[in-house]
């Protein structure tokens, strides 16, 4: 049996490097590559996307899009997964996070052309999203997030950033939040596909590690339906996600269990997992707070379940969670 001959254009970026990673010991595939001295080359990388059957863009918005004009000018049957945020709202391509919808995961299997999530987004949408189409959120509700993550998120520039010593950036005892002056990229997935009328407000922070990620989600008891409480939260999130791997739901904690580590933004590191927590207060109001890895289930782990789906593989193959 022939294998499935995959390329990586940008194997060499940190979503590039994890992907390959995870699927390096794959029997199923041929992973190819260019050398160091090609891997930029515009001509070299057409022909080798070209000749694929699969090409994974892990690429700025702007390479991705070249590759994509590549290949809808072309004859070549190449299916595209493109982990930037070039084509994320893009109406033909399909929006790669399995776990969206009951129907995503056959739009998946049968696109040529899928963008895979951003990380922040990944928690966001399996957050809200079951809600709204569970009638305990007001499509209309106008909502804000506060995010953290690893400084691994913003890519080499901002590793090495907060890796140069003469930054004194490694042990800084606070987060650093960012993108305040502008509206995030990923502002229109968020909205895209979560249900909701309006763009959340989106306070993006970077703190001082490496890979994880926090997302946190307030919502006024003035944002709730009536007689919508965090149980019925907890219980709406859980059956939704009952049978999906990657996902746990947890409910609001006692007063006496909660501590400083409960909502570590590592916990899920070096997994394809993702867990949500369905916080209660007491004047009604309602905190979730989505914990993941932006280079696991918000990156490497998404592509390689995408990819799974899209060749036809189990869902889970090479994934841990």
């Amino acid at each position: 049996m022939s294998k499935i001959r995959l390329f990586i254009d940008g194997h060499a970026g940190t979503t590039g490097l994890r992907i390959r990673d995870w699927l390096v010991d794959r029997e199923d595939l041929e992973l190819v590559t260019l050398t160091d001295e090609k891997r930029k080359d515009p001509e070299a990388r057409r022909e080798m996307i070209l000749d694929s059957d699969l090409a994974v863009l892990c690429l700025p918005d702007a390479a991705a899009q070249e590759a994509a004009r590549w290949a809808e000018e072309s004859t070549s049957s190449v299916r595209l997964l493109d982990s930037s945020t070039a084509h994320r709202v893009a109406s033909d391509w399909a929006y790669g996070l399995p776990e969206l919808s009951p129907d995503q995961r056959d739009l998946i299997r049968s696109a040529k052309r899928v963008a895979n999530p951003g990380c922040y987004p990944t928690a966001f949408l399996l957050s809200v999203r079951p809600l709204v189409d569970a009638d305990l959120l007001d499509p209309q509700a106008a909502l804000s997030i506060h995010a953290l993550s690893g400084f691994s998120g913003g890519g080499r520039p901002l590793i090495e950033k907060w890796e140069d010593p003469a930054n004194g950036l490694a042990n800084l005892p606070f987060e650093a939040p960012y993108a305040l002056d502008r509206v995030h990229k990923h502002v229109p997935e968020m909205q895209a596909y979560s249900g909701l009328a309006r763009p959340p407000f989106f306070m993006p922070a970077v703190g001082p590690f490496e890979c994880g990620m926090r997302v946190q989600i307030p919502l006024h008891a003035g944002l709730l339906k009536p007689k919508t409480t965090a149980q019925r939260m907890f219980e709406s999130l859980s059956e939704r996600y009952q049978d999906e791997p990657c996902i746990k739901v947890h409910a609001s904690p006692s007063p006496d269990s909660s501590h400083e580590r409960s909502f570590d933004p590592q916990k899920c590191n070096n997994t394809n997992r993702v867990e949500i927590h369905v916080v209660e207060n007491p004047a009604g109001h309602v905190l979730l707070v989505t914990i993941l890895d932006n280079l696991g289930k918000g990156a490497a782990g998404a592509a390689i379940q995408n990819l799974n789906l899209m060749l036809g593989c189990d869902e889970m193959l090479g994934l841990g969670v």
